[in-house]
């Protein structure tokens, strides 16, 4: 859903309203009424997804939104908000007080009814609707907050990552499934702690620790022993996570190397020495890259690199090439 695009403005929040009610429906989530201000520039996109009984959204506002003030309509769900970037306020509701949720930081509550609410311009966040069944007797009247980047939201944001691409591939029983895997999740992230073996949440465990580690590919520490402390999982449990999906922690942390060597290699310019490469993506020395290069992509750097652009590497003191 996207009314960003020129002119769209003063139609967006129809377009964004006709978006939701086809891919979600106000079954699971009312779209509440807006400001006049709202409605006249409303410049929102996003990648929505229905999961059963719950929905995922995540959003990039460049406009800011604030609701009617009386936005109306009873519903009875729990309702996530993890904000990356900007700031969303919500409006006063029985229990609680105006509460703002800035960027790095989630907050989760129970709603009964609608409330009030704005949103920053720039605002890039994650809103998640989840069926109140195992989670309000959890919650009660508390809003439970914290940071972005706990394990546990980043378990949960691997797995909603992991729905959005694959839930269209899903027959019901693998939707539903998906949801329960949700639910787990955000119960976990309303305790601050998760089941580690817990069998369903082995691959959002797994996709966490690989996201982690795509972030860390440069970094000399990057090994399976950071990622479970960053995990808040014993290394044991990270490598039977991955296992569970038909891999390996370290494996997929020297593929992922590989990966990133090869691109570098197809630079058009500034394109770094063997050596270089071999020092900036961690491994011992510029041999022990080209074996391991060759043994995954059946060529040497140098031979990918002339295959590619047709041009000798950039010149240094290289080690020998084994073939």
């Amino acid at each position: 859903m996207d009314s960003t695009g020129p002119g769209a403005a003063r139609r967006g929040l129809d377009a964004f309203r006709r978006g939701w009610q086809t891919q979600i429906g106000d079954d699971v989530f009312q779209l509440p009424a807006f400001s006049p201000d709202t409605i006249g520039d409303f410049r929102v996109k996003g990648n929505v997804t229905k999961v059963h009984g719950a929905a995922i959204a995540d959003l990039h506002a460049a406009s800011a939104t604030r609701t009617a003030d009386v936005p109306g309509g009873d519903q009875d769900l729990v309702a996530m908000y993890v904000v990356r970037r900007g700031a969303w306020t919500l409006g006063s509701a029985p229990g609680y007080g105006d509460q703002t949720v800035s960027a790095g930081q989630f907050l989760v509550r129970h709603l009964g009814r609608l409330t009030a609410f704005e949103t920053s311009a720039d605002l890039t966040a994650k809103f998640l609707v989840l069926p109140p069944g195992e989670l309000k007797p959890l919650l009660g009247n508390r809003a439970v907050t914290g940071p972005a980047a706990s394990a546990e939201m980043r378990l949960l944001t691997a797995l909603t990552d992991m729905i959005h691409k694959t839930v269209a591939d899903l027959g019901p029983a693998g939707v539903e499934a998906a949801q329960g895997t949700l639910i787990e999740l955000a119960k976990a992230v309303a305790k601050g702690r998760f089941d580690d073996v817990e069998p369903r949440l082995a691959p959002a465990l797994a996709q966490a620790a690989k996201d982690l580690a795509d972030r860390r590919l440069a970094d000399a520490e990057l090994s399976p022993a950071m990622l479970a402390r960053e995990l808040n999982v014993s290394v044991r449990t990270l490598h039977r996570a991955f296992a569970a999906v038909g891999e390996q922690v370290g494996t997929y942390i020297r593929h992922r190397r590989l990966h990133e060597a090869r691109l570098a290699l197809s630079a058009p310019s500034g394109r770094l020495s063997i050596s270089e490469l071999a020092a900036h993506w961690q491994f011992a020395d510029g041999s022990h890259f080209t074996r391991a290069f060759k043994k995954h992509f059946g060529q040497t750097p140098t031979e990918y690199a002339r295959s590619t652009e047709g041009s000798a590497l950039a010149p240094s003191h290289e080690p020998a090439e084994s073939a």
